[in-house]
């Protein structure tokens, strides 16, 4: 069986076992935690998460000066 891609791109490590006999208000609290835990490292981390996924994300071309931008 394939494997689901990951957010992260990671293919290799510890499998993430999630106990099916969770309740609701279980699996929402996971939610929240992870929730309240990305607030807390974009706060933080803001500036240079922006940048970062700013290289990532956009792509670059070497455009002339004198070139029309259409």
């Amino acid at each position: 069986m394939k494997r689901p891609h990951q957010p992260s791109g990671l293919h290799r490590g510890l499998e993430l076992l999630i106990d099916p006999q969770w309740s609701p208000e279980q699996a929402l609290a996971v939610i929240e935690l992870l929730d309240d835990l990305r607030d807390r490292i974009w706060s933080h981390y803001e500036l240079a998460l922006v940048t970062k996924l700013r290289e990532e994300r956009v792509t670059h071309r070497d455009v002339g000066i004198n070139d029309p931008p259409f």
